[in-house]
């Protein structure tokens, strides 16, 4: 995949470097949304010379250039995204992940009210509860009732 993640980052004006391709790869493969820490803790013994500041300043460069997408819909963490295609995004409220939703509509907004408007970035969040959550909330609200 490093070739292939070598080009990606070429054709968004990305100069790749180790660690570069090393974290584009991660976040590739890890569908998971992962912050800065955790992107740094996965990488960190396979590259000693990987900084924390490093990893920040790459995934704010991924970000700036639409190599990843940067989510603040963790309260917490700035959370990333390796997939950069149009898609919304759900947290639960319980557990902590973080879910990909595809999105039926490109215009969220009715166009008409956008006029003038110079659009740069969309992002569409939603919170509350996954299937899993809520359904162990579900019975363990039967068990105390029983």
């Amino acid at each position: 995949m490093t070739n292939t993640t070598k080009n990606y980052l070429i054709e968004r004006g990305i100069k790749p470097s180790l660690q570069r391709i090393a974290i584009m790869d991660y976040l590739l493969k890890n569908r998971t949304h992962p912050s800065a820490d955790e992107i740094y803790q996965a990488l960190c013994e396979s590259i000693p010379t990987l900084s924390k500041t490093t990893v920040y300043n790459t995934l704010k460069l991924f970000a700036q250039q639409g190599a990843a997408l940067s989510l603040e819909i963790d309260e917490k963490n700035i959370r990333y995204d390796g997939d950069t295609s149009i898609h919304a995004h759900f947290r639960c409220k319980s557990c902590g992940e973080i879910i990909d939703l595809p999105v039926d509509q490109v215009n969220m907004v009715d166009p008409k009210h956008l006029e003038g408007f110079v659009i740069t970035e969309i992002s569409a969040f939603y919170k509350g509860l996954c299937d899993k959550c809520n359904h162990e909330g579900s019975l363990m609200q039967n068990k105390s009732i029983n």
